[in-house]
């Protein structure tokens, strides 16, 4: 790890997924950025809630929030596309699975309508640029179909370009699904291989690589330089679902070995429906701040 640490102490800033929060973000802002800040956060990502891209802030608002904290609001995930419960629904590989996004439907009813990149790619990079982010991310995009993906592959070069042109780079989250091979294609190889490598980026989640079998060391190989993100988030042994970083599957102490390759510049911790997500994201902190020391 020589490449982003020397000596004991941590120099690479440890990042927080705001998501990991639930509705803390909606309910009590200012107050949950402070708790977040206070536990040694100095980089956040924001996510979509039920009161939109910003929780109900404008971009300068929240970044203001943000930095009065003490921390930098680095990136933010938006939607890609408008979509549907189907469309979703064909992520789920188990009965569990298609449980809980029925479940996710029930509360995508009561979020207003979300921009999206497909429709409002300059809107989106427009407020990246306000709020002052180096990044703006994709969080979600269907790949179900060959005609899925090619829509992917045209969104992402303009929303890229609609960047470049404000001074944000943009790039695009994974989950597992990108994996899958589709009509004789792999979404993830397909839309690399088709788009500018400087123009779409990746922000590679290490725990959702790792349930498609992918190994992220080797993603790096094939494609050097191209994951500036990288979402920090663990695996339980049993399940496989999310859990505080440390605790489970994913060898982060050999991803982080290879970050130089990568291209890494930030990293935000994430645990999708964290139980007790102030608890939860104090412990996958220590372990972060504990291995990269």
């Amino acid at each position: 790890m020589a490449e982003i640490f020397s000596g004991k102490k941590a120099v690479h800033p440890i990042g927080l997924q705001l998501y990991t929060l639930g509705n803390l973000m909606t309910t009590d802002t200012k107050s949950t950025l402070q708790k977040i800040a206070a536990i040694g956060y100095t980089e956040v990502e924001s996510a979509g809630s039920q009161k939109g891209n910003w929780y109900g802030f404008k971009p300068k608002e929240f970044a203001a929030m943000v930095k009065d904290a003490g921390m930098t609001w680095r990136s933010a995930h938006v939607g890609g596309a408008p979509i549907t419960i189907d469309q979703i629904m064909k992520m789920a590989k188990t009965a569990e699975d298609s449980a809980k996004i029925q479940k996710m439907a029930e509360s995508f009813k009561k979020m207003p309508k979300q921009v999206n990149l497909k429709d409002d790619y300059q809107q989106l990079a427009d407020e990246a640029a306000e709020g002052g982010l180096s990044y703006l991310v994709c969080s979600f995009i269907p790949v179900g179909t060959l005609d899925e993906i090619k829509t992917a592959v045209d969104v992402f070069s303009k929303a890229g370009e609609a960047c470049k042109k404000v001074g944000v780079q943009f790039a695009y989250h994974n989950h597992t699904t990108e994996f899958d091979m589709v009509e004789g294609k792999r979404p993830f190889d397909y839309i690399l291989g088709n788009t500018d490598k400087d123009m779409v980026k990746m922000e590679l989640d290490l725990a959702w690589a790792t349930k498609a079998n992918q190994d992220p060391v080797e993603l790096f190989k094939m494609h050097p330089g191209r994951f500036p993100l990288w979402h920090a988030k663990d695996l339980d042994k049993i399940k496989k679902e999310p859990a505080e970083v440390g605790t489970g599957i994913v060898d982060f102490k050999r991803i982080f070995d290879n970050a130089k390759k990568s291209g890494m510049k930030y990293f935000f911790v994430e645990q999708d429906g964290a139980p007790q997500p102030i608890q939860n994201v104090t412990n996958s902190y220590n372990y972060l701040k504990n291995m990269l020391a």
